[in-house]
């Protein structure tokens, strides 16, 4: 059976401009405990040896394991200096097995840059070696670098996302014999299970498959539209402000009502870039000289490079040389003792609405001192950050 795997279309058109704002008195969502990540880009200097960042990446994710935290997120990256985890596929697999209890995933899955049969069996693989701990995101790469090496066109991405997405699905949720048949990729198996186990195809050990997200950045986003006629998950980014986040969640609601699906406000995951010490004074003057205010100037260079800075903007009207340090630390990034952080969470979640998930943005350390500091930072937000604003919140907490 030959079925052609068609690239879903990435933007929907909507024909109501009407978003349903968000009450507290909706009866479609009972609020639950806000779940803890953390993600990594992963972000170290070049400078610093590729063994070492690594080891303080694992440092990092075996420690948040110890602190109770739910989640574990790790990103792709193939030809950038300051993001170097090139398979967080590996990194996860080797933290699964010093870890018994945390959820692990790569974020994302650059899809355009890997054969989505070959993607598909590593990631069942992996499911099954994780024993069910395995969380997903797929998505698209955003280095020219990446795709002038893969020899591939930036107008390319969102055809072979969507492609190769539909070819893992089928790959999981089907048994052989079929062909499918994209404009990018074909994958043809020819038989069935015989009597030697040829044509066998795993599938995940979380059935129909582990819980997927799509990684979302803009207005109006193109892919949280996909995430949502999937049943996926949104996962919004660290650089948008709160007005953004809203726009995602209204535009992720009223695409799943559209196609008669029901949003849950748990799986929304959103990362925040959150910096915690004793007092507000030595938070801020620690991530105004740490890998804080360094990611987020790399960040926004490289965003500037392909058009602008609207994404990191509140108000669009806003000059780009306006999107300085000062505004990362008052805007887009919470930095503070935890009585200060937790105002700015409530304030976040007073502008967004509920949401399930906070992921925690981490940084490559400058020295032992930044190492302490950020582990005291981690260690502050899930032992009294969060149980604080689960309880402001009204959320059930669980008390283990």
């Amino acid at each position: 059976m030959s079925i052609y795997v068609s690239a879903w279309p990435l933007i929907l058109v909507v024909t109501s401009t009407k978003l349903r704002a968000y009450s507290n008195s909706e009866s479609r969502y009972t609020l639950q405990s806000v779940k803890s990540g953390i993600f990594i880009m992963p972000f170290h200097s070049p400078d610093k040896p590729l063994a070492q960042c690594h080891d303080e990446d694992m440092e990092l994710a075996l420690r948040a394991e110890d602190l109770g935290y739910d989640e574990f997120w790790v990103g792709e990256h193939h030809t950038l200096a300051w993001e170097p985890i090139v398979s967080p596929e590996m990194f996860i697999a080797a933290v699964f097995r010093q870890t018994k209890r945390m959820r692990l995933g790569p974020a994302p899955v650059l899809l355009n840059l890997h054969h989505p049969a070959q993607v598909a069996h590593r990631l069942a693989f992996l499911d099954h070696f994780s024993h069910g701990r395995l969380n997903l995101a797929f998505g698209y790469g955003g280095s020219p670098a990446d795709f002038s090496m893969y020899g591939q066109e930036p107008s390319e991405m969102q055809s072979r996302l969507s492609e190769a997405i539909g070819i893992i699905l089928k790959i999981w949720t089907s048994d052989g014999p079929y062909e499918l048949v994209g404009d990018h990729w074909t994958v043809k198996l020819e038989s069935n299970s015989d009597e030697m186990g040829f044509g066998v195809v795993q599938k995940p050990l979380q059935r129909p498959y582990p819980p997927i997200s799509v990684p979302v950045t803009s207005r109006g986003s193109g892919s949280v539209k996909v995430a949502a006629l999937l049943g996926f998950h949104p996962f919004s980014h660290s650089i948008i402000p709160g007005n953004v986040l809203k726009d995602q969640w209204d535009t992720y609601e009223l695409t799943a009502d559209g196609v008669g699906l029901k949003p849950k406000r748990e799986d929304w995951n959103i990362a925040r870039t959150v910096f915690l010490a004793d007092t507000t004074k030595e938070a801020e003057k620690r991530a105004r000289g740490n890998a804080v205010t360094t990611a987020y100037e790399y960040v926004g260079k490289a965003i500037g490079r392909r058009g602008g800075l609207g994404v990191m903007k509140r108000d669009l009207s806003m000059a780009d040389s306006d999107v300085d340090v000062d505004y990362f630390i008052n805007e887009l990034v919470i930095v503070g003792d935890v009585d200060t952080a937790l105002d700015r969470l409530l304030q976040l979640w007073e502008e967004t609405g509920p949401f399930g998930t906070l992921s925690m943005m981490e940084f490559g350390w400058i020295n032992d001192d930044d190492r302490l500091a950020w582990l005291h930072s981690t260690e502050l937000f899930t032992g009294e950050l969060l149980p604080r604003f689960n309880a402001a919140v009204g959320a059930t907490v669980t008390v283990s």
